[in-house]
């Protein structure tokens, strides 16, 4: 089985730890059954052409559920999903995709402590609500969010958010670490294991903590406990060539474009 092959049929298994899947054309719908939404996705491996038609369809069958009409794909796999999503009126975008198996692994070391967060909500909380000042200030410069800002966005999260995560957390499905200074959790970042493949996902700095390497701590710290738990695939996607730039020093490399149309 080729590495794209492999990435695809994972990017399709993993929204099942919270959702459920149902066939409409060539896709498959993924409902969540958590609190965060999902997506729907060519089925891998079909082989069709995808025309704006089959775009059309999806968001008729997305209004009558009341979903927010969201398509994710790999490029490669599927290269005509691109064209009739941009003829059907979508915003598409294109992200590197990049892959490292085991013996590829380049371990970061950090001066800073970082470890994998335990099964405590209020801990998972505050990962949580670092990660959300990070996306919030996207790119690798180094800005004003820090601490005060985290605690805020810690404060908003209504309570079944916390609990969820917790939920995520003691089924397995989501790992997350974390790089922790005087003043608390500063970087976060989580892999979502399905058999023996793993996305990386949420890799995230305040932005006043930039530039000082976690992101690659986070990431190393991640593959490490991925590999030592049956892992032997680790995928991610970046949001830009100067963050997959932080992913290649611990040893990931491009394998082809992850698509995302909305």
């Amino acid at each position: 089985m080729s590495e794209l092959t492999r990435v695809d049929e994972y990017l399709h298994a993993v929204p099942l730890s919270g959702a459920t899947g149902r066939q409409i054309g060539p896709f498959t719908l993924f409902r969540s059954t958590t609190i965060w939404p999902y997506y729907a996705r060519p089925v891998p491996g079909a082989g069709v052409t995808i025309e704006a038609a089959d775009i059309e369809r999806l968001r008729d069958e997305c209004t009558a559920l009341e979903l927010p009409l969201s398509l994710e794909w790999v490029v490669e796999t599927c290269p005509s999903l691109g064209p009739a999503a941009a003829a059907a009126g979508l915003k598409v975008v294109e992200y590197p995709l990049l892959i490292m198996e085991r013996a590829d692994f380049k371990r970061f070391d950090s001066t800073e402590r970082c470890e994998i967060l335990p099964a405590s909500e209020d801990v998972l909380r505050e990962g949580r609500a670092v990660a959300n000042v990070a996306f919030g200030d996207p790119g690798t410069a180094v800005g004003s969010g820090g601490p005060a800002e985290r605690d805020a966005k810690a404060d908003e999260q209504a309570p079944e958010h916390g609990q969820a995560l917790l939920e995520r957390h003691r089924a397995g499905v989501t790992v997350t670490a974390a790089v922790y200074t005087d003043e608390g959790i500063v970087a976060v970042g989580s892999h979502q294991p399905v058999g023996d493949v793993s996305e990386i996902v949420g890799v995230g700095t305040l932005p006043a903590f930039r530039r000082r390497g976690l992101g690659a701590a986070i990431t190393s710290r991640l593959a490490e406990h991925a590999f030592a738990n049956g892992v032997d695939l680790l995928l991610l996607s970046a949001q830009n060539d100067a963050v997959a730039a932080v992913y290649e020093r611990v040893g990931f490399h491009r394998i082809g474009h992850a698509g995302a149309a909305e």
